[in-house]
C-alpha cells in the first residue's frame, strides 16, 4: 500500500501518514482490527524559530565545555597548589558537595509546590519514604558515584588535566559494555569501531616518555603516573557501572530528575560521610572537616555539585555531534592550559596522535546510519 490505513474487514482507508501502533477492538459486538497512528508531533516554537534554537545549541555547547574544563582544571589546580598548613581533604570535598546538591535540589523542588512546606513535605513522604523499595535502588549507584568522585581526586593529584581529561573518555568504552551487558543494547559497526579507536588513543596518550632528572625523580614521576591511571579506570569502570545502572531504574520510574538527585544526594552523603570518617578520621579530629579550605576549594565544591545538574538540564537541547564536540573542545582547552598556565604539561607527537584519535572516535561512537524510509508500509 502505497499510504498508511486503518483496515477494516479488508478495506483500506487512507489516513494521514503517522506513527503505527495496532491493537484490537471489539465493539458493538463486531471485532475488527485497528491500526491506529499516533499523529505527528506538532513542531515546537523553538524548532520553528530557527535562529533560536541556534542560539539554544550555541549556549548549550558553552556551557558543556565550560563545565567540563572548568571542574577538571580547578580540581587539578587545587591539588598542585602550594599553600601554608594542611591540604583540604578530597573526602571532605566530596560530602561537601553532596550537600550543596540536596540543598539546590530540595530548593527547586519546593519551588515547584507554590513554595509550600507543607506540600513539600509531603511529595517528599509520598516519593521517597512511601516507595522506599524504590529508593534503596539508588544506594548502589549513589555508592559507586561516591567512590567515583574520590577517585577523580586521587587522579588530577597524580596526572595533569591534559592526560586525565583524554584517558577518562574510556567512559565511552565501559558504559558501552555495560549497556550491552545489562540493557540487551546492541552496538552497530560504526560504534564497534570507535572503540576500538578509543582504547588506541588512550593507549598512545599513555604511552611512557622519557622524563628530565635523576632516577629518583623518574621513579616518582612513573609511580605518581601510574596511580593517576589506576584511579582514571577505576573510575572509567564505576562511572559505566553505575550510569547504566541508574538509566535502568529511570526506565522503570516516573520521578523527575530532581527528586532523584535529593535520593541519590541522600546515600552519597551518608556514605562519604562514613568514608572520611574512615579514611581519614585522624586529620578530621585533629584539625576539622574543613582544614585546608579556600577560595579555590570552595569553587572546586560548587562545580561538582552545580555541574552535573546543569549538564541534565543543557543535555535535553544537545544532540550528539554537539556533546561530541563539545568533549573534544574541552580537551584542546585542557591541553592548552596546562601546557601554558599549569606548566605541568609537556606534549608529545604520540599524545597529540592519541588525543586524535580519542576525539574522532567520541565523533563516530555518536553516528548513526540513517535508513530510508519506503513509501510502502505492511499493515
Amino acid at each position: 500500500m502505497p499510504q498508511s490505513c486503518i483496515s477494516f474487514h479488508g478495506v483500506e482507508r487512507p489516513t494521514q501518514k503517522m506513527s503505527r501502533k495496532c491493537e484490537n477492538v471489539k465493539k458493538m459486538n463486531v471485532a475488527y482490527n485497528v491500526c491506529s497512528f499516533a499523529p505527528p508531533k506538532a513542531p515546537s516554537a523553538m524548532e520553528l524559530s530557527s535562529p533560536n534554537s541556534m542560539k539554544l545549541k550555541y549556549i548549550s555547547l558553552g556551557v558543556l565545555v565550560l563545565q567540563t574544563s572548568s571542574l577538571v582544571l580547578t580540581m587539578r589546580f587545587s591539588r598542585t597548589l602550594k599553600e601554608e598548613g594542611p591540604r583540604y581533604l578530597p573526602s571532605s570535598a566530596v560530602v561537601s558537595a553532596e550537600v550543596l546538591k540536596i540543598s539546590v535540589c530540595t530548593l527547586i523542588v519546593f519551588v515547584q509546590n507554590n513554595l509550600s512546606v507543607r506540600a513539600l513535605n509531603q511529595h517528599l513522604k509520598e516519593e521517597i519514604v512511601n516507595k522506599s523499595a524504590d529508593t534503596l535502588k539508588l544506594a548502589v549507584p549513589a555508592a559507586i558515584y561516591t567512590l567515583q568522585n574520590n577517585l577523580l581526586y586521587v587522579a588530577l593529584s597524580n596526572l595533569d588535566a591534559a592526560t586525565y581529561q583524554v584517558t577518562y573518555q574510556l567512559k565511552i568504552l565501559t558504559t558501552a559494555l555495560f549497556s550491552v551487558s545489562m540493557l540487551g543494547k546492541k552496538l552497530g559497526f560504526y560504534q564497534w569501531l570507535s572503540l576500538l579507536i578509543l582504547m588506541t588513543g588512550v593507549t598512545l596518550v599513555q604511552w611512557p616518555t622519557e622524563s628530565t632528572g635523576d632516577s629518583e625523580q623518574k621513579v616518582l614521576s612513573a609511580s605518581s603516573r601510574f596511580v593517576g591511571l589506576m584511579a582514571v579506570l577505576m573510575a572509567c569502570i564505576s562511572s559505566g557501572f553505575a550510569g547504566v545502572y541508574f538509566e535502568k531504574i529511570l526506565k522503570e520510574t516516573k520521578q523527575s530528575i530532581w527528586l532523584r538527585n535529593i535520593q541519590l544526594g541522600f546515600f552519597s552523603f551518608l556514605l562519604g560521610f562514613v568514608g572520611m570518617l574512615v579514611v581519614d578520621g585522624g586529620s578530621v579530629r585533629r584539625a576539622g572537616m574543613f582544614q585546608g579550605y579556600s577560595v579555590v576549594t570552595c569553587v572546586v565544591v560548587m562545580l561538582q555539585a552545580f555541574g552535573g545538574l546543569v549538564v541534565a538540564v543543557v543535555i535535553k537541547y544537545a544532540d550528539n555531534i554537539l556533546k561530541g564536540f563539545a568533549t573534544s573542545v574541552s580537551i584542546i582547552v585542557s591541553t592548552l592550559i596546562s601546557y601554558f598556565i599549569l606548566a605541568d604539561f609537556n606534549p608529545t607527537i604520540v599524545f597529540f596522535t592519541g588525543t586524535v584519535l580519542v576525539i574522532a572516535s567520541t565523533f563516530l561512537y555518536s553516528y548513526e546510519v540513517k535508513i530510508p524510509s519506503t513509501s510502502a508500509i505492511t499493515v
